[in-house]
């Protein structure tokens, strides 16, 4: 039986263990040492915090899983595997620290990946037949590891951290070549007594080693330690498998070569990660305040990272388009970072903002909708941000290009504001989830946005609901309810006399995707004789929609616009009587807004933040989602009752004041001042 395929997966699953072991135990070291030396009280302190000992269970458990590994396959196939442990600690540590991986970085994690990999794949030989006996070289070489150890013991200044980790990486190489060769001798039909030496002198090695590193820890730079442990351990494994231990049976001149090159190449990578880990002291000193640059009045250079911008046609990118102009028209430098429209990077200049557009791809699920991905952000948005050099940032969304840009904020101690237009409903309209796997997906969804926008100084929703919801999934800290706001002057006009020949339409404007729940509003229409219906707006239902409309015989009642322009979006609002908004996955609900600013009477389901908005018998009626008899009976009371409509039309207008542009425009610059000239303050919810 072929074992060495299980001795890579376990070799591999030990690296990962040995990364995560690495990362708490360092953290303990830190934070017991004094004066760059590990003493026998902090010792006492670092083995019994919970970082510590977490940090060695891992440890341990990674190394049972390798010595199982030894035992199944050579050591010049195992121990290079854990080269791959530094691999992961980089990439732990980024995403950590909510840092972007630097190009460098990237290109040294493929070459260490593909140098390992390589080189492991050369030396797999089933064939090869391991001597177990330990030669005298390798007791000798396990004394002089010791003694030059006990050296560095001594030494001072820049020499003590580069010997100490030295001799430790050595040790370990031949802790794991005598462990090879107790496993042989003690995991075999006739076990060796012997093996029981080799193995405690293997234990000792390996213990004593793990010491000696401490001490490295304490003693200088995390790249040096990371740099000589990661090189030189299984350089001295493999080495002394091939020169003592029978593992060179496979070699020729041409995998020697080959071997050696891709050594080189993963050496290569190896020293420029190690130069990647972060020094300890760097992880734990406190956080970095935000800039704080003195306001005299005059505009701020502000950053909007949004994942849908105009022409996109859905409320975030409308909130986002409207932000952006209107900070603009105050006096502002608006810069907006935004996937592409057309796919393509560029930078615009476009009704006094500018717009930065990122690479982005058309998605499966939505036909006009584009994103970038996450690499296209995270390699574009740093280098973007580092050249605007921003007063403060104010992202839209946790997805790939707000991630992205608050990240790169962060990574610069730039002030960030987030705001959240997000719902896991509002996706699986898109992605076909089984209904099942909806909430545990949308927990999922909550936490990552949680873990993304806990790094901004300011977190806001639109509604005091939508507030409540990012409370009730964990956000720290007090997030604060700021209107999306509405230019209610470029709604409001006088509405054009109708005949009663016209009869009564009711409109709906927003996406035709299945959590609007349109079907309702049709089935509805299909109770109310005489009433007509106008859907503006696109989206993945439109053809079941016009179906629905046919199978209830109400074709000749409904149009579909489809997308429009925004002066025919005006005149839809001004032709009809009645607004409806039957979506149960609203957060504020523009589209309401601007059908009140039109002087419109609402009626909406008594979900999410539609209550509002909406005041049952004051500007409108809320139904029950779902109960097609109250919404029918809603619309058929307005369609009979012009001055009902008037009524709850004007009351409206009065309503809707409280959600001017204006205020909202005020409100945030508000937040963006006290960011950018006091250190960022705790805030408290307030009503929208």
């Amino acid at each position: 039986m072929n074992t060495i395929p299980l001795a890579i997966a376990l070799a591999l699953l030990a690296a990962c263990l040995f990364a995560a072991a690495v990362a708490r135990q360092h953290a303990a070291v830190r934070a017991h040492d004094h004066g760059g030396a590990l003493t026998l009280r902090g010792l006492g302190s670092t083995v019994r915090s919970r970082g510590w000992l977490t940090g060695t269970g891992f440890a341990v458990l990674g190394s049972g899983l390798h010595v199982l590994a030894l035992s199944l396959a050579p050591m010049v196939i195992v121990q290079p595997l854990g080269v791959l442990s530094l691999v992961l600690t980089v990439l732990l540590t980024a995403r950590a620290r909510r840092r972007p991986v630097a190009r460098p970085v990237r290109l040294a994690v493929l070459a260490v990946c593909a140098g390992v990999f390589g080189f492991v794949a050369l030396a797999v030989s089933p064939a090869v037949a391991t001597s177990v006996a330990v030669p005298g070289a390798v007791h000798l070489a396990a004394l002089a590891a010791v003694a030059v150890a006990a050296l560095g013991l001594r030494a001072g200044g820049r020499a003590r951290c580069a010997v100490l980790a030295a001799s430790a990486a050595v040790l370990f190489g031949l802790g794991s070549v005598l462990t090879k060769s107790a496993t042989g001798q003690l995991f075999t039909a006739q076990p060796q007594l012997g093996g029981l030496l080799i193995a405690a002198e293997a234990g000792l090695l390996l213990a004593f080693g793990g010491w000696v590193m401490h001490q490295a820890y304490a003693a200088g730079p995390t790249a040096v330690v990371v740099g000589a442990v990661t090189v030189l351990d299984p350089l001295t494994a493999v080495s002394t498998g091939l020169l003592f231990y029978g593992e060179a049976a496979y070699l020729t001149p041409a995998t020697a070569l080959g071997q050696a090159a891709l050594a080189l190449l993963a050496v290569g990578g190896v020293v420029v990660l190690a130069k990647s880990v972060p020094d300890q002291r760097e992880l734990t000193e406190e956080p970095a305040m935000p800039r704080r640059r003195a306001h005299t009045g005059s505009g701020l250079r502000i950053v909007l990272g949004a994942d849908t911008f105009p022409p996109d046609v859905n409320g975030a990118a409308n909130f986002a388009g409207r932000l952006a102009h209107g900070l603009a028209a105050r006096g502002h430098e608006v810069h907006v970072i935004c996937p592409a429209p057309g796919g393509k990077a560029g930078t615009v200049r476009a009704g006094g903002i500018t717009l930065h557009h990122l690479p982005a791809r058309r998605t499966p699920f939505h036909p006009d909708f584009r994103i970038s991905l996450p690499w296209q952000a995270s390699r574009a948005v740093p280098d973007l941000l580092a050249g605007l050099d921003p007063d403060l940032v104010h992202v839209q969304s946790h997805f790939p290009v707000g991630r992205a840009v608050l990240r790169a904020a962060t990574a610069r101690n730039i002030p960030a504001v987030a705001t959240n237009h997000f719902m896991p409903e509002n996706l699986f309209g898109y992605v076909k989830i089984p209904a099942a796997l909806r909430r545990g997906l949308a927990g999922l969804a909550w936490r990552d946005l949680v873990r993304v926008y806990q790094e901004a100084a300011v977190v806001t929703a639109p509604t005091p609901r939508a507030v409540e919801l990012l409370h009730a999934n964990h956000l720290p800290g007090q997030a604060r309810a700021i209107s999306c706001g509405i230019d209610i002057d470029h709604y409001a006009a006088p509405r054009p006399v109708k005949s009663t020949l016209d009869g009564c339409a009711v409109l709906f404007v927003g996406r035709l995707d299945a959590e609007k729940n349109v079907p309702e509003l049709l089935r509805a229409l299909a109770r109310v004789p005489g009433l007509r219906a106008e859907l503006v707006g696109d989206g993945s239902c439109r053809a079941r929609l016009e179906k629905l409309a046919a199978e209830l015989g109400v074709t000749g009642r409904v149009r579909f616009h489809g997308v429009v322009s925004d002066a025919d979006l005006v005149r839809a609002y001004r032709r009809a009587d009645v607004f409806c908004m039957p979506g149960t996955a609203e957060l504020q609900s523009l589209a309401t807004m601007e059908a009140m600013s039109a002087g419109l009477p609402v009626v909406a389901a008594d979900a999410m933040a539609l209550p509002h908005l909406v005041r049952p018998g004051d500007n409108g009626f809320l139904y029950p989602p779902g109960d097609l008899d109250a919404l029918a009976a809603h619309l058929a009371a307005l369609a009979a009752d012009p001055e009902l409509r008037a009524r709850l039309g004007a009351a409206s207008t009065r309503l809707i004041a409280r959600h001017a542009l204006t205020a909202t425009l005020a409100a945030f610059e508000g937040v963006y001042t006290e960011l950018v000239t006091v250190p960022a303050p705790v805030f408290s919810g307030i009503p929208a």
